[in-house]
């Protein structure tokens, strides 16, 4: 383990090795079974898709997915769908510039709503100290899994709220974005958002016993994230569920 981890330190908690390994589990039988040669870029699109309709639920937006797919005017709706359709250019951004990452994340969700002024512009400075922190964390070496580290960036860009609208959305589109760099789902094919949405009251729960942060608080949101990476799995093309 690299000197000063916290990503592996968290990822030893119990339970929390088992629960990832399930998770990793969960989407190498649903890539294994598809069989990669038949994931299309279709298939991301439309697992993209399928992510922002449940990323605008979670923010309590009611919205059928249907109505995402014809373009729903709600602005929250909007940015989860513009997000979607640009997340995965940001890959080699987050790995070597995690900040500037999430700061074009929020400049997607919020184009067209709020002033330009306030897009990607974090609000305090104790929330631009602990993103620095955390920038500098997911540029260091780890050996954590994909999901753990995911579920940390998650957590701390949902509790944080750095930009003051359309944290949620940024949140969860970079859980999702960090299991595709860190190779979990290499092609964004699995819809951990609808693992979220499946169990939202646990969601806010964990959240919560995350942002208290006890040792097994930290593990019950890291546990409830693994959870639902491998409730998402199943949920690629073809799935109408």
């Amino acid at each position: 383990m690299p000197a000063s981890d916290p990503f592996s330190a968290v990822a030893r908690l119990e339970g929390v090795p088992a629960a990832a390994a399930a998770a990793r589990d969960a989407v190498d039988v649903v890539l294994r079974d598809r069989g990669m040669r038949a994931l299309t870029p279709d298939s991301t699109a439309e697992a993209l898709l399928r992510g922002a309709w449940a990323s605008a639920v979670l923010e309590g937006v009611e919205v059928e997915l249907d109505d995402v797919r014809t373009g729903s005017p709600e602005p929250i709706v909007q940015g989860a769908v513009r997000l979607s359709t640009e997340l995965l250019s940001l890959a080699p951004v987050v790995e070597r510039a995690p900040l500037q990452a999430f700061a074009r994340m929020h400049a997607l969700v919020g184009k067209g709503f709020l002033d330009p002024s306030e897009l990607g512009l974090v609000g305090s400075a104790e929330a631009a100290d602990r993103l620095q922190e955390l920038g500098r964390l997911l540029t260091a070496p780890t050996d954590a899994p994909a999901v753990v580290v995911a579920a940390i960036v998650h957590a701390e860009l949902a509790v944080l709220r750095p930009f003051g609208w359309g944290d949620g959305l940024v949140a969860r589109a970079a859980g999702r974005l960090l299991l595709s760099v860190r190779g979990l789902d290499p092609r964004s094919v699995t819809v951990p958002e609808d693992g979220h949405l499946r169990t939202r009251t646990s969601y806010a729960d964990a959240l919560a016993g995350y942002a208290a942060g006890s040792p097994s608080g930290v593990a019950a949101w890291l546990i409830h994230c693994a959870d639902a990476v491998a409730l998402g799995a199943a949920v690629i093309v073809g799935d109408h569920r």
